[in-house]
């Protein structure tokens, strides 16, 4: 059998692969994102990894091709620029009213009490929220779901583009294992463990509105924590204050639960700790 002959037969005997990872990944997104879109990025996909695939490094083709798959449906959902830079402006805008407000109030203020402060209305807070949330919630899903074989088998990546996504999920995992033992609880059972909202509610003692706001302040920390380590230009400047001093706590904490090395070292985030 021909080489292009047997390479037809695998990719057609994959294709459900790809039907099976939309349909996962479009549970996960907002109802307007196209299924033909999604399904055209996975097969392309699906053919670069069987042109790219070597039996020799012993890795099944199925494993191989499903990272590729999911990183193109990634990438794909990215090129929707949901975390354009008018929204990061104003997400950085309502980072730092919330800070303000929390300092004056000594509590987490109300998103009505945000708006008021910006001057603007509840929904386009609510939207810049969502908009950021879904940019982490694709970044983590995608190193979720990476792990050593993932990266050690992309024929495009050289040396120093392995090293840097080794070093960003070592500061992932770092990140999550520092988080406060409730906002780590809910990341790690929201997101890795996909368990519904509802149970982790049951589990922490709280309502389902509290676990989610929960996550967007796990989500928020997690974001200003790693881009104050891997991207201090999109870093948020922590102000005087109790929350502030909590915040820098928080980032100077990830850096702390490792060095270089060891962050180089981290496969996956299947081994972080539910609580300290």
């Amino acid at each position: 059998m021909s080489g292009d002959r047997r390479r037809d037969d695998i990719v057609t005997a994959h294709m459900p692969l790809v039907g099976h990872l939309v349909r996962e990944m479009l549970a996960r997104v907002p109802a307007h994102v196209s299924r033909d879109d999604l399904l055209s990025a996975g097969y392309t996909a699906l053919v670069a990894a069987a042109r790219g695939f070597d039996e020799d490094r012993g890795v099944p083709f199925a494993r191989f091709a499903a990272a590729r798959v999911r990183g193109a449906l990634l990438d794909e959902l990215r090129g929707l620029d949901w975390a354009s830079r008018s929204v990061r402006q104003r997400a950085r805008r309502t980072d730092f009213a919330r800070q303000e407000l929390t300092a004056e109030l000594g509590r987490t203020p109300s998103v009505t009490e945000v708006a008021e402060r910006l001057g603007c209305r509840v929904e386009d807070i609510e939207a810049a929220d969502d908009d950021v949330h879904r940019a982490v919630v694709f970044s983590l899903q995608g190193f979720a779901t990476a792990g050593a074989d993932d990266m050690v088998t992309e024929p495009s990546a050289g040396p120093e583009e392995m090293l840097v996504r080794r070093e960003r999920m070592g500061y992932l995992a770092h990140a999550v294992e520092a988080l406060p033992d409730r906002l780590r609880a809910v990341v790690r059972g929201y997101f890795f463990e996909e368990r519904p909202m509802a149970q982790i509610a049951v589990e922490l003692g709280v309502t389902e509105s509290r676990v989610s706001q929960l996550r967007s302040e796990a989500l928020v920390l997690l974001r200003d924590g790693l881009n104050t380590h891997l991207d201090p230009a999109l870093a948020i400047p922590i102000k005087d204050g109790c929350v502030a001093r909590r915040r820098a706590a928080y980032f100077d904490s990830i850096a702390a639960r490792g060095t270089l090395r060891e962050r180089l070292a981290v496969t996956d985030l299947d081994g972080l700790p539910v609580a300290a």
